[in-house]
């Protein structure tokens, strides 16, 4: 939603602008769809070159994503961190063997069932389950499982910020594709020099907007698309540093609540619980 507002805002306030100012918005609109095609052909033909088709995917997902509100927040954090001490907790009564078949079978384990958001979450079930696998088998200690976990922490990271990387880099072309566009502009009003000075003018004027248009779509839309997708990346990281740092305290020796207390603060404050708060949602659970 506010992806639209900053959107809107930012095209009312160049073109509102310009018009109150007395510039003729009909020779930018004539010109418009032609300098869009151009800047907008090469620089998606030269997105594609730069790119394989898995992270062109992840792109377009990524900048719909940007027009969503975040789906990490506190009501969610609150669900993992009751999932993640209820886990816990059985695993410290009946023993680690307890919990087999709901790591195993995570998706007809009445534990994970009570947590819906959570269970949606593959990538999340996933991460817990590997891990909470390999403290049932035993034979990896917490500084192994350490290690394991920030190498697929990082892994996960960069792949998540390949889009990021990717619309960076066209917002930094972009700019360069509108000079290209007005360059051609400006040919084809040199092959036009005996016209009379008014349509001479609008010629020149039409070919300056690709050069507008290039440094418009550059820093007023990909590059905002960019940095919004790099705050969701660090937010998705977030949570896999949250599950991180509960599994290594219980694999520490401390009990589920105190577990549970060490993830919660990793999180960002706005989306952190208060220590009240989760243990009235977990107490609620039970």
């Amino acid at each position: 939603m506010f992806a639209i507002v900053g959107l809107l805002f930012s095209m009312i306030c160049v073109f509102g602008v310009f018009i109150a100012h007395g510039g003729n918005i009909g020779v930018v609109l004539k010109a418009l769809p032609f300098e869009m095609a151009t800047i907008m052909g090469a620089a998606l033909g030269a997105f594609l070159v730069a790119n394989p088709m898995k992270v062109v995917k992840q792109s377009l997902k990524g900048i719909g994503q940007c027009f969503k509100g975040s789906r990490f927040t506190k009501a969610r954090y609150m669900e993992l961190l009751a999932l993640m001490f209820d886990i816990l907790q059985k695993a410290r009564k009946e023993g680690l063997m307890a919990i087999e078949q709901d790591v195993e079978s995570p998706e007809q384990s009445p534990l994970f069932k009570k947590y819906p958001t959570i269970s949606a979450d593959h990538h999340v079930v996933e991460f817990v389950t590997d891990y909470l696998r390999m403290m049932v088998s035993g034979n990896l200690n917490a500084h192994e499982i350490e290690s394991l976990m920030d190498a697929e922490i990082e892994t996960h990271h960069q792949e998540a910020h390949a889009p990021v990387a990717a619309l960076t880099r066209l917002a930094g072309g972009l700019p360069a594709f509108g000079i290209v566009a007005a360059v051609l502009g400006v040919v084809n009003t040199m092959g036009s020099v005996g016209q009379p000075p008014a349509v001479l003018g609008g010629m020149i004027g039409s070919a300056l907007v690709g050069t507008f248009l290039g440094i418009l779509l550059s820093y007023a839309v990909f590059e905002p698309f960019a940095g919004m997708l790099e705050q969701k990346v660090e937010e998705a990281s977030k949570e896999f540093q949250c599950i991180k740092t509960t599994l290594l305290a219980s694999m520490q020796g401390y009990a589920p609540s105190t577990a549970i207390e060490f993830g919660r603060k990793v999180l960002y404050s706005d989306v952190r619980p208060t220590f009240t708060e989760l243990e009235g949602h977990v107490k609620g659970k039970k």
